[in-house]
């Protein structure tokens, strides 16, 4: 009896070009049984010229283990951040793996953003459960070797997510095949001890090449990760470069690099080297390592060493024999894994093109979906197509010999179940916590995203022998401009809706209109809508009529909230009722060029806030950085901003603003902006505020970010609960026109600031101190000079993380930094 396995494609993306070099590497993987499992904390902590070259020039099964989806970094080509940017780096994270050649896999760990220590990162993440799913994905994926990115021996010289990330690894190292550590994991997969655990190291480890260089390399193994693919036309460092480059929201897009480069990796743990030029030294990685493996590796040794690369249908045949040899082994994991690859393969070899193509992206419960079904066999292997099955188990019976180069379609239906939950990423389904994802189903742990909802089973006979080949539901189609382009097939909820602004500001009692979006699901959507507020908070009217005519179509319903006279804070939500069913999440799409579509649903809330605020100063003009929210924020105290490019900044376009405010990262990223640097600091001298978000000290495109002395560090305080001291509480920036308490520094989110300047010119004043625990105070976080008639203001504190919570103080103390020196003015606005 042969067993029938399916192979999977998992991404709605262009079908990759199955060349005959890409067989045969395909074949030379298939053909080496052995695995690497490298770990470490975030995307793009990763080195990708070790996965390439693990991957590529050693042929071994390779994944990469991050413990995060980096939900905690910045994003510099948009605006999502948060979860959503965890969602964005998890498919640029699966991007990179595309290329290199690797697998991705994740823990539950939530990226809350820096930490000093790993003390303290073990007191936010839950750690035994991060253990416990860096302890399952080893017993999943079964590495001989494992390779640490970071070094165990030196907690707090580095994130403390990092070397969280190696100590977890060491200890799970051997509690993986300890029968008593984590239990319940063996009702589903098995202990399983790697041979050997390795530190990447390098010279940064050591503080200087001249150090590394003069190091002990006898317990380091080092490999030429500049080594040539002629099959690929490229060499290892280039495919690293080009797979590091998919990390664009983090501005990691590079040049490719050539030639000879050496890369070490320290043994920790494990079996003792023999051979040192070997990392699988003692491992047999040949058919033989498994039992009844010998009789398949001589049919797939001969594929390999006569591969025809004019015709590879030709080894078809044989390829289906080792297939049926290979249903017999009694090793659960090599079977499985080695059959998909081997199925790959004979997919490819045949030319097989199978594709389950729906009208559109998404469809709701119980809506039925045209399907168009495409099949093609582009060889001369006897192909015959025995029929199809749906995820519903709707089977189709077709008995149709399968005929060289000629295409069959098949227009189905695709019936969606009355039950169907919407696809959405699965850590995102319930609340988490700060350090941690709460994933309901313990199946999904690990895995890089949410399985596909809906898929088509090909069930073939190849060779007369049935082998069956799944493939996801995806859309294709085309735009004029574009071309041809895939899509995944998702499943919403009927109705939608959202607040486009997720947090208001009332600076008054004064009503504010906002709008909820509804988004049908399927055509003539009829309910109502309704805002959930707060008991003080007032919305009229209480309730409109939904009625929506097309799938797909938005409508926008108008309400008004009433703030209550004091200072207030609450959330609101938008209802949609349809039937006896209620809708309270909001629709996301992701979208950029570099990933799939992604859809994500997300509970839909807005942050409303009565604020007792004043200011002075009406016209701001903006400098964009790296992408922030700080404008829109400005604009809902009664600021008027308007966005400034670099070409626009001029002595004659500036006069007509009270103040300038440059974005995060700006002096990092806009090359243009030293060349504008004297004419911002006139505006100031001339009686304009000026103030510098955050930059880092790596990267700055100007030679002197402020008019005086002000130099960059890496400082930052990374508790958001650090008690901040008034080094100058008599300063007009804590006094006028809000007075500045302690109470205004509560609730701020994921840290204090970063990259504080650690030394400056006399010119400056230092305002607030800091620390995070067991550091001393760090006095850069806000700093003031007075220049001719204005105020230049550097400032680390991390206002573009507070103002999308609506964290009050943060716009308190915005507002004085814009009021400064305009306490004699008369144009006061509450």
């Amino acid at each position: 009896m042969i067993a029938v396995f399916s192979l999977s494609i998992f991404h709605a993306q262009t079908p990759a070009t199955n060349s005959s070099s890409k067989i045969y590497e395909s074949i030379q993987k298939l053909n080496f049984l052995g695995s690497v499992l490298y770990i470490a904390a975030h995307p793009d902590d990763e080195n990708t010229r070790l996965i390439a070259y693990m991957s590529n020039q050693i042929k071994a099964r390779t994944a990469y283990l991050s413990l995060t989806r980096g939900d905690g970094g910045q994003n510099l080509i948009g605006s999502d951040i948060r979860e959503l940017l965890g969602v964005l780096r998890t498919q640029e994270l699966l991007a990179a793996r595309r290329i290199d050649g690797g697998e991705q896999l994740f823990t539950r760990a939530n990226d809350f953003g820096y930490s000093k220590h790993p003390d303290e990162t073990f007191e936010i993440w839950d750690k035994d459960d991060v253990l416990s799913d860096v302890v399952l994905a080893i017993r999943t994926f079964q590495p001989d070797i494992i390779i640490n990115r970071f070094d165990h021996r030196s907690p707090g010289t580095t994130h403390g997510h990092h070397t969280g990330s190696a100590l977890l690894s060491v200890e799970a190292f051997e509690l993986a095949n300890d029968k008593t550590a984590f239990p319940k994991q063996l009702n589903k997969t098995t202990l399983w001890q790697p041979k050997r655990l390795f530190f990447n190291t390098s010279y940064w480890f050591y503080g200087s090449q001249e150090k590394f260089d003069a190091a002990d390399k006898s317990n380091m193994i080092s490999f030429d990760i500049g080594t040539y693919y002629p099959l690929k036309g490229l060499s290892n460092n280039e495919v690293a470069a080009l797979a590091r480059s998919q990390h664009l929201c983090q501005g990691f897009g590079n040049l490719t690099q050539r030639g000879t480069q050496q890369e070490y990796i320290e043994f920790l743990k494990g079996e003792p080297l023999k051979n040192n030029d070997d990392i699988f030294d003692g491992i047999d990685t040949t058919w033989n390592r498994v039992k009844g493996g010998k009789e398949i590796g001589d049919i797939l040794y001969e594929v390999e060493k006569n591969f025809n690369f004019t015709n590879p249908s030709k080894h078809i045949p044989q390829l289906v024999e080792a297939y049926k040899l290979l249903q017999n082994i009694e090793d659960e994991h090599w079977k499985v894994q080695k059959t998909k690859e081997l199925l790959n393969i004979i997919e490819m070899c045949a030319g097989l093109y199978l594709e389950a193509s729906a009208e559109t992206n998404y469809a709701t419960q119980n809506e039925a979906i045209k399907l168009n079904i495409e099949i093609l066999n582009r060889s001369e292997t006897p192909i015959t197509l025995v029929g199809f099955k749906t995820t519903n188990n709707v089977n189709v019976s077709k008995n149709i010999a399968l005929k060289n180069n000629i295409k069959y379609n098949f227009n189905e239906i695709l019936k969606i179940k009355a039950d169907q939950q919407p696809t959405t990423p699965y850590w995102l389904n319930t609340k988490g916590t700060l350090g941690m994802y709460k994933v309901d189903d313990e199946s999904l742990i690990g895995l890089p995203e949410t399985p596909r909802a809906y898929q088509i089973e090909f069930n073939l006979l190849i060779n007369n022998t049935p082998i069956t080949f799944t493939k996801d539901v995806i859309q294709r189609y085309s735009k004029p401009d574009k071309g041809e382009l895939f899509r995944p097939f998702e499943i919403i909820p009927e109705a939608s809706a959202s607040i486009t602004e997720k947090v208001i500001i009332f600076n008054s009692d004064e009503k504010h209109h906002i709008s909820v979006v509804v988004k049908a699901g399927h055509d003539n959507l009829t309910g109502k809508v309704e805002i959930q507020h707060p008991e003080n908070w007032m919305v009229s009217p209480k309730s409109q009529k939904v009625s929506i005519a097309y799938k797909g179509e938005e409508r926008s319903y108008n309400f008004t909230l009433t703030p209550p006279k004091n200072a207030s804070e609450g959330v609101i939500s938008p209802i949609v009722y349809v039937g006896d069913k209620a809708y309270s999440k909001e629709l996301i799409e992701i979208d950029y060029s570099h990933i799939p579509l992604q859809t994500v649903l997300l509970p839909s809330e807005t942050k409303v806030v009565r604020l007792d605020i004043q200011k002075k100063g009406t016209n701001i003009a903006y400098i964009q950085g790296a992408g922030d929210v700080v404008p829109e924020s400005l604009e809902q105290i009664g600021y008027h901003v308007e966005y400034l490019i670099t070409d626009e900044i001029s002595p004659e376009n500036l006069q007509k603003y009270d103040a300038v405010v440059v974005g995060i990262r700006a002096y990092n990223t806009l090359d243009d902006l030293q060349f504008k640097q004297q004419q911002l600091f006139d505006f100031v001298a001339q009686g304009g505020n000026m103030i510098v978000q955050y930059n880092t000290n790596r990267g700055l495109k100007v030679e002197n970010i402020a008019p005086y002395p002000l130099s960059l560090s890496r400082d930052r305080v990374t508790d958001e609960n650090a008690k901040v001291r008034f080094l100058n509480p008599e300063h007009p920036v804590l006094n006028y026109p809000n007075k500045i308490t302690q109470k205004d520094f509560e609730g701020w989110t994921q840290e204090r600031g970063l990259y504080f300047p650690n030394s400056w010119g006399k010119e400056f004043t230092p305002i607030l101190a800091m620390h995070d625990k067991n550091e001393s105070d760090k006095d850069g976080s806000l700093l003031i000079a007075k220049y001719g008639k204005g105020y230049y203001i550097y400032t680390g504190l991390s206002f573009f993380r507070e103002f999308p919570v609506g964290v009050s103080g943060a716009y308190r103390l915005f507002a004085n930094m814009l009021s400064l020196g305009k306490e004699n003015t008369n144009t006061q606005e509450n």
